[in-house]
């Protein structure tokens, strides 16, 4: 599997690089400003994508570009900034929070499905962001798939019909509790397919009515 790992200039996105090593993944990683849709196409040729974390409004990373090019042709995992513009993408808006959230912990429960499937339940997870995404403004394609139990913040989303889902807290985090899990999970939902589709889906798919 070739993902493609989109680094907005966090230094985090290395050790997100060293996640996907340990679960038999080939990253990519490429700079945002490097990238343009015809280049992933061209020249990168992924079978999935990682948006990663970094400084600055989603709007302004070149991460909504790839999210409005490939969304329902490449499985998406959005991280932090990567959650965001998935949002955005989305026309939901981004605001400042009411506290800064950098390098602070909180519980986060979640709905057990896709990305966190068998993680723990309320799990601790590290927080780096100033902005949030508006839940009010989420159009109804994305549910909401964990929030963080002290200020109710979206901490999940996922796309109700393609393979595209998103955390804003850092699984990479050595204070996240199930991180590399929720990465594994990512990866084995979407190893088989540049679809996203599971093998028994493709089957259904096939077979004769």
């Amino acid at each position: 599997m070739r993902l493609l790992v989109v680094d907005a200039f966090d230094s985090f996105v290395y050790i997100l690089r060293q996640y996907l090593l340990s679960v038999g993944v080939e990253p990519v990683v490429m700079r945002s400003n490097e990238l343009r849709p015809q280049v992933v196409r061209q020249r990168i040729r992924p079978d999935a994508m990682l948006l990663g974390p970094g400084p600055g409004h989603p709007a302004d990373s070149g991460h909504v570009e790839l999210v409005d090019a490939f969304a329902g042709r490449l499985p998406i995992l959005g991280v932090c900034l990567g959650h965001q513009a998935i949002a955005v993408a989305h026309g939901a808006r981004v605001e400042p929070a009411e506290h800064l959230m950098h390098g602070k912990t909180s519980r986060i429960e979640h709905d057990g499905r896709g990305v966190f499937a068998g993680m723990p339940d309320r799990f601790a997870a590290t927080r780096y962001h100033s902005l949030v995404a508006v839940e009010e403004t989420l159009p109804d394609c994305l549910e909401v798939s964990a929030r963080a139990v002290d200020d109710g913040y979206v901490m999940g989303l996922r796309h109700r019909e393609l393979p595209l889902e998103s955390v804003q807290f850092h699984p990479e985090s050595v204070r996240t509790e199930g991180g590399l899990r929720l990465v594994a999970n990512f990866v084995g939902e979407h190893r088989w397919s540049r679809a996203g589709r599971s093998p028994r889906e493709k089957s259904a798919r096939a077979r004769p009515a």
